[in-house]
């Protein structure tokens, strides 16, 4: 048997192994290693950002066309391979075949979008207060920026932070998640054979504790954008704030999905399995309190658990797979535990929430619904971050409403209803960043702003337009003729 080859971090320009190197494990099937992937380190990260700082006076006075050549030439590669990529993506994250092939989609959208953007960056001319003096406001390329992407949207999320990043100028060092790196090597290959100058992009692979930290404190980095768990981002926003870089940070959801009486039943079962279920749950959008009134609870309950029995949890990679493995051993023991928690507090396991045996050895787990919960049990103050979803009874629209925002987070928030009074009122004051009537609270559009309130989101909002305001610097400009 041959060796494997390593996949080697891409710096200044070059391909590198690294000293050590790491196994991608397939959680369909542990048998399967679906690659070795370089390990890099402190030294690593210091030539990658010294690379990126010799870069960025070139690129960020590069043409708006340069920019948009590289970025829609990215996009069209990954659109042309999302069926290849999007099968690597289901063996090194689990998610099934379709919702990875989905996902590269959206990767390759996400660069033509922002391709579109390099050419449209403006500033602003405006009148003085004084007589004959003109004023300009212009953006500026933030500078270096260190960008860290978890592992259970690999290549989407990569995808739209190193495309606006390049896209207003700026020159990168990506670190993705050590658990599925695949995708994003993947995308570095493609980024590699572009015209982008030597050291606007560079890829270090490695544990978050040794090369995420290194990025967080190496002073030529001027800001990072990172997408992770809470107790890591806050440590980021000390880090960062202690030698004063711009600090981006999405982290933690525990969404609640608001079901009121007046509901279309098959809507609201339809939107609490998507948002609750698919992508194995492992979503920082997905719903994970159901919170249902009286009425329309025993009814959904009902239509839930019937839903539930029928769904196909199997081989991320074999057709009619509804439900892919949990990302790894870890996670899976996570997502059991959390089911013991929340009976042991008085919940009620309505539904899954046992490991499950297929064929191949690998991570499967029943999807699980807990009823009979309170807004104070830990299963609904904490994320799980898995297929773990738990329902809270309530009066009327106004309980549901204070259940909803009885949390330290805010990403997203739903509400499923046939009435515009309550869909209306919900929309204005649900406190999340993102708000859905009659949908899934996890699946959202590439061109629009993402983020959300409270403990969920600091900094700036990602994609979209808003996008500029997190990788671009303003500078106010007087000039007297």
């Amino acid at each position: 048997m041959t060796a494997m080859e390593v996949h080697g971090n891409f710096i200044d320009g070059q391909w590198t192994s690294g000293a050590t190197a790491r196994e991608n494990i397939n959680p369909s099937d542990i048998a399967d290693v679906v690659g070795l992937y370089a390990q890099g380190g402190t030294e690593d990260v210091a030539t990658a950002v010294a690379a990126a700082g010799r870069a960025l006076p070139g690129w960020s006075e590069s043409t708006p066309q340069l920019r948009f050549d590289v970025l829609d030439a990215t996009g069209s590669e990954l659109l042309a391979r999302k069926v290849e990529i999007g099968r690597l993506l289901a063996r090194e994250e689990g998610k099934t075949l379709p919702e990875s092939v989905a996902e590269v989609t959206r990767a390759g959208y996400i660069f033509k979008y922002f391709a579109g953007e390099a050419l449209r960056t403006a500033g602003e001319h405006i009148a003085s207060v004084r007589p004959g003096v003109t004023i300009d406001v212009l953006r500026r390329p933030l500078g270096v920026v260190g960008l860290i992407t978890p592992w259970n949207f690999p290549i989407a999320i990569p995808a739209w932070k190193v495309a606006p990043a390049l896209a207003f100028g700026n020159t990168v060092v990506l670190k993705p998640a050590d658990l599925a790196p695949g995708c994003a090597w993947a995308m570095a290959e493609i980024l590699s054979r572009t015209a982008l100058p030597r050291g606007v992009f560079n890829l270090v692979m490695g544990p978050g504790r040794v090369v995420g930290q290194s990025m967080v404190t190496h002073p030529g980095i001027a800001g990072i954008s990172f997408t992770g768990s809470v107790e890591t981002g806050r440590s980021i926003a000390v880090d960062c704030a202690r030698r004063m870089a711009r600090v981006q940070l999405e982290m933690g959801g525990k969404n609640p999905l608001v079901v009121l009486d007046d509901a279309d039943l098959d809507v609201a079962v339809t939107a609490a399995l998507q948002g609750s279920f698919f992508a194995t749950g492992q979503r920082c959008t997905a719903s994970s309190r159901l919170i249902v009134t009286a009425g329309i609870h025993d009814r959904f309950i009902a239509a839930m658990t019937s839903r539930m029995q029928a769904l196909k949890v199997d081989d991320a990679l074999a057709d009619g797979t509804e439900i892919g493995p949990v990302v790894d051993e870890a996670q899976l023991e996570k997502d059991l535990s959390y089911v013991e928690i929340g009976v042991s507090e008085g919940g009620v396991l309505a539904a899954g929430g046992r490991r499950l045996r297929r064929p191949k050895d690998g991570f499967y787990f029943a999807p699980a619904l807990i009823t009979g919960t309170t807004g104070r049990m830990r299963i609904n103050r904490e994320e799980i971050f898995g297929p773990v979803a738990s329902v809270i009874r309530v009066k009327d629209y106004d309980e549901a409403l204070a259940a909803a925002n009885d949390t330290e987070f805010g990403l997203s928030a739903g509400i499923c209803t046939t009435s515009l009074k309550y869909a209306s009122h919900f929309k204005r004051h649900a406190q999340a960043g993102m708000v859905m009537v009659n949908l899934p609270t996890a699946g959202v559009d590439y061109h629009v702003p993402f983020g959300g309130r409270k403990g969920s989101s600091y900094g700036t909002r990602e994609q979209g337009r808003y996008a500029i305001e997190f990788y671009t610097t303003v500078t106010t400009c007087y000039t007297q003729p």
